[in-house]
């Protein structure tokens, strides 16, 4: 089961959107994004439109038409990004109820979920201290 990079892919044009807005330009094309992200703008567009829903980014249509953030990059958390892009849970437990009869089938449920909340809420709190003028800084910064 591979890993999903939802997050890495919005977290990564949020970032790119801000290095764009502190260059001087006032909107980004999907296009410019996608060639920074290595993807198709068709993925940047959905993501995007997600972002603007959770009022993150906005778009401008007609003649300089484009996306951009509705408030500065150290005003946007991850978690907020998290948020936007990702919804459910973390983990997730079996989809069909596991065995009653079986000794670990009847415990596995209430076994996971402590686990798996405390692990979801260090991470939201972990994205929460981090910013997309963090991610932007870093990846500046990064050898």
């Amino acid at each position: 089961m591979g890993a999903n990079s939802r997050l890495t892919i919005a977290a990564h044009a949020l970032a790119w959107m801000g290095l764009n807005e502190r260059m001087g330009g006032e909107v980004a094309t999907s296009e410019q994004i996608a060639n920074s992200v290595n993807t198709n703008p068709v993925v940047i567009r959905r993501l995007l439109g997600e972002l603007r829903e959770a009022g993150l980014v906005e778009s401008r249509r007609g003649a300089g038409a484009g996306w951009r953030l509705r408030r500065a990059p150290e005003s946007i958390s991850l978690a907020e990004v998290y948020r936007a892009v990702e919804g459910g849970p973390l983990f997730a437990l079996h989809a069909a109820a596991p065995n009653q009869r079986c000794p670990v089938g009847h415990g596995i449920r209430a076994a996971l979920t402590p686990v798996y909340e405390d692990a979801e809420a260090a991470l939201r709190a972990q994205l929460g201290r981090t910013s997309v003028a963090d991610v932007l800084g870093e990846s500046l910064s990064a050898p």
